[in-house]
């Protein structure tokens, strides 16, 4: 799990007695889920995941994602929300990049896009893999250049700061019976899975 930012290191404390297993990460206000954002699947659990494009742990885990999806048909929706870390030279950029792709339609194919080119990440290929998967060129161009998303990209960082996300992929499940769970990090899908199973 990439880290939004190290953590001061805490001072030497004296021995004390075992302590209990520690707790499931604490998730704070989760920001209901509307139209505006990018939703795939159908399905009374709900994974609200925080991602950047340029982690390499996202990448991992969006394949793990894609698993879930398949295994789930019918019972599970995903939500993808941006969260690109400041050490991420295109985090934002590429976030931006998907939005533009959003507004003509093509959010999911141009993620995968992104996730399959990660090492490969740059202001032209951004603008090549839009033609690739046949977006207007000049309109995602357009919108590119004027990081026209870049208030969304910095709302979605907001809001999952708020649930308590400090580092990528961070992934919330949304039970039916209106708990919450966090999955910090890209746990595989058979770690991954029960915990969907609790939520059903």
């Amino acid at each position: 799990m990439a880290k939004a930012a190290p953590s001061a290191p805490s001072a030497p404390s004296a021995p004390s007695a075992p302590s209990p297993e520690p707790a499931a990460p604490t998730v704070g206000e989760v920001k209901a889920v509307t139209s505006a954002d990018h939703i795939t699947g159908t399905g009374t659990v709900t994974l609200v995941e925080y991602s950047d494009f340029q982690c390499p742990f996202c990448q991992r885990f969006h394949d793990t994602m894609k698993q879930v999806m398949s295994e789930y048909k019918g019972k599970v929706r995903w939500v993808y929300r941006h969260f690109p870390l400041s050490f991420h030279p295109f985090g934002q950029s590429a976030a931006n990049a998907s939005e533009c792709a959003s507004e003509q339609g093509k959010f999911w194919e141009y993620a995968d896009k992104l996730f399959e080119n990660q090492s490969a990440f740059s202001d032209d290929n951004f603008k090549t893999w839009a033609g690739e998967i046949g977006l207007n060129k000049s309109k995602f161009e357009s919108c590119y250049t004027a990081k026209k998303y870049d208030k969304v990209v910095r709302d979605d960082q907001a809001s999952g700061s708020a649930a308590g996300v400090d580092g990528t992929p961070a992934t919330i499940i949304l039970g039916t019976d209106g708990s919450k769970q966090l999955i910090p990090g890209a746990l595989p899908f058979d770690q991954v899975k029960p915990l969907i199973d609790a939520a059903l």
